[in-house]
């Protein structure tokens, strides 16, 4: 059987299944015609409905990469293999389904292994392939061998060493239906060079198969018991204060109407997590918008409570006003960077928290109902149940106190002394400081003239806050950014893979000069495969987030935090319109406020990848700020 006949096959297969319901048949393995088992491994992929792989060849990869340039998945050459699994996991974060990506063996594996962090700590999809030496030279410290498996084993959902040829549709059909469902994350599939080019007759499973043969496996099936959601309804009805606090969950499972229905039927107002922006819309009147270190001073009051500021830690906590005295916890997992004081987190609030995985229950803050399941089908009941069961309560008083907040503490920012004297504002500003570009007004412009309708992607460090904070997301997926990991050298090659997944969308990486710098050969990968990604570089020549705790805890002493020339500091350092030119990406610079509004404009209008380096002073602060392992009462929020 050719693989035309094949594919041909499986676009009737729909039609055979029809006719076998009138006549029920026992279902038979599909068996194919003998292929290599680079063959089988990538039409295994086809199956799987894999469109697009980033893949970076090398020794033991180069058979895959054959088979590849025969198939119908589009295959970019990303210029390092980093840079090719963060855009697969741009791509999986945008869409839902597993991003794939493909390293050699020894340092192409190594290289997969931040972006397999980064995809377990989000729980993000991600199919991690690898080649691997012959197996009779695994474990003998053969050229480019490492161990892929073993290194990556506390960082994966679930990974495999094939030993077996025949074992390939399996494996990848298994390793697709783990990274997908449930709690996602990432699967390793490590393949040797002589499996590769082994030859059988594969036999195609199906996923009915699959799934019994994974025994043990329930995520996908989990739901929460009705007793605990007619108890969840029970404490809203007594509730006086109850904020719903949710997190990347909600989005996973595509629950974000489910919550809207929700939060509105029961007029309790939504703060997220970064992972959960979007999951709400920050526009509606119900928003809090994200909370935490760098979240709203509102949203973090909402839960917490108001508590006099204090100037030193050991001081006594003065509560000034009541927070949440219930909190929804949906789809979370309590997050240092959330919580601050593990115990002192909503501390006078009782605690619903519903997640699908039962060990991120208790693990941080011990909830006073734990819930397993998954969260879509729990918001679908309970909002079944308020329809049958109206929620009374519009909680007037409480929200008429969120407005207070909302009115007192407000994202803010302004252009000070300190920041018009320092390096590049006073070097280019020759007595023009109103002329100022603050990190802030980028952002909070480009949310004017796309109106809120582009997709985010950032590095790490203070740009990733300000994303988070000056541009407001209306829909799920919309801000993708490396929140647990945080792994600087994310946004571009992120952006590539949203560009690639919805290449009729604004897709816009807003980027520090630190973290674009990580990853800026991936321009090149912009560039041949034509994929009009773009960047905003908020550029303080500085590691500003590191600055910024060396401001506030040792006394302004830089440890090796400066990025520019040391001999040329008025110069901006590196050059990046040079350089961007250089791989044929338009870009140009902007220093003077006049000038932001039609460069940002220049930028969104061009078709293809574009550039715009935003000259910022590094003297700013994100602002509020709860520092690490402090509360609410530590919080420095103007």
């Amino acid at each position: 059987m050719s693989k035309t006949t094949a594919a041909t096959e499986k676009k009737l297969a729909p039609k055979t299944t029809a006719r076998n319901e009138k006549t029920p048949a026992r279902a038979r393995a599909e068996v194919g015609p003998a292929m290599y088992g680079r063959d089988i491994l990538v039409e295994a992929m086809e199956r799987e409905g894999v469109e697009v792989i980033f893949a970076y060849p090398g020794g033991a990869s180069m058979e895959i990469h054959q088979s590849l340039t025969k198939s119908k998945i589009r295959t970019i050459l990303p210029r390092h293999e980093q840079g090719g699994s963060f855009a697969a996991e741009g791509y999986a974060r945008a869409t839902g389904k597993a991003g794939v990506c493909m390293g050699t063996s020894g340092p192409g594996a190594t290289n997969l292994v931040t972006a397999i962090a980064d995809a377990y700590m989000d729980s993000c999809p991600l199919i991690a392939i690898t080649g691997q030496v012959n197996q009779n030279m695994i474990g003998r410290g053969a050229f480019q061998e490492t161990d892929i498996i073993g290194v990556t084993l506390p960082i994966v959902k679930h990974s495999y060493l094939v030993t077996d040829v025949n074992d390939i549709p399996r494996i990848v059909k298994e390793a697709f239906y783990l990274a997908q469902t449930g709690r996602p994350g990432p699967v390793v599939i490590d393949v040797p060079k002589n499996v590769q080019q082994q030859k059988t007759q594969p036999v195609w499973p199906t996923l009915a198969e699959i799934k019994k043969g994974l025994r043990g496996y329930t995520q996908p099936d989990l739901k929460a018991d009705e007793v605990a959601l007619n108890e969840i309804l029970g404490l809203i009805e007594k509730a006086e204060r109850p904020v719903l606090y949710c997190g990347g969950g909600i989005i996973t499972s595509g629950a974000s109407e489910e919550l809207r229905k929700f939060a509105e039927a029961t007029n309790i107002p939504v703060t997220t997590t970064i992972m959960g922006v979007g999951a709400f819309p920050e526009t509606h009147p119900l928003s809090l918008r994200w909370l935490g270190m760098h979240g709203a001073a509102f949203a973090n009051w909402a839960v917490n409570g108001e508590y006099k500021q204090r100037i030193n830690p050991t001081e006594p906590m003065v509560k000034l006003k009541d927070g949440a005295d219930l909190l929804l916890a949906f789809g979370v997992r309590f997050d240092d960077r959330v919580t601050g004081k593990f115990d002192e987190f909503c501390k006078y609030g009782t605690i619903v928290h519903v997640d699908i995985d039962a060990s991120e229950l208790n693990k941080n803050r011990k909830a006073h109902l734990p819930v397993v399941g998954d969260i879509k089908d729990a918001l679908t009941r309970l909002n079944a149940m308020i329809a049958k069961r109206p929620i009374t309560k519009k909680h007037t008083a409480w929200l008429a106190q969120i407005d207070e907040w909302k009115q007192k503490g407000p994202f803010a920012y302004k252009i000070t002394s300190e920041i018009a004297n320092s390096d590049h504002m006073k070097d280019h500003m020759q007595g023009h400081e109103d002329q100022v570009i603050l990190p802030q007004m980028v952002i909070e412009m480009l949310y004017e003239l796309t109106n809120g309708e582009a997709y985010i992607t950032t590095g790490v460090g203070q740009h990733q806050m300000w994303a988070g904070q000056w541009y407001k997301y209306k829909y799920p997926r919309q801000l993708i950014t490396s929140a647990g990991l945080g792994s600087m050298g994310f946004g571009y090659p992120a952006a590539l893979g949203i560009k690639v997944a919805l290449p009729d969308k604004q897709v816009i990486d807003i980027d520090g000069d630190g973290s674009f710098l990580m990853n800026i050969q991936e321009l090149a990968t912009a560039h041949v495969e034509k994929i009009a990604a773009k960047a905003i570089i908020l550029n303080n020549q500085h590691l500003g987030m590191v600055v910024q705790w060396e401001d506030k805890f040792y006394a302004g002493n830089r440890g090796h935090t400066y990025l520019g020339d040391p001999d040329h500091r008025a110069e901006i350092y590196p050059d990046y319109v040079r350089v961007c030119n250089s791989f044929g990406i338009p870009s140009e610079r902007v220093m003077f406020k006049k000038d932001l509004r039609a460069a940002l404009q220049r930028m969104l209008d061009a078709k293809t990848p574009y550039v715009l380096d935003c000259v910022t002073p590094y003297s700013e602060h994100v602002l509020p700020f709860i520092p690490a392992g402090r509360t609410v009462a530590d919080m420095i929020w103007k």
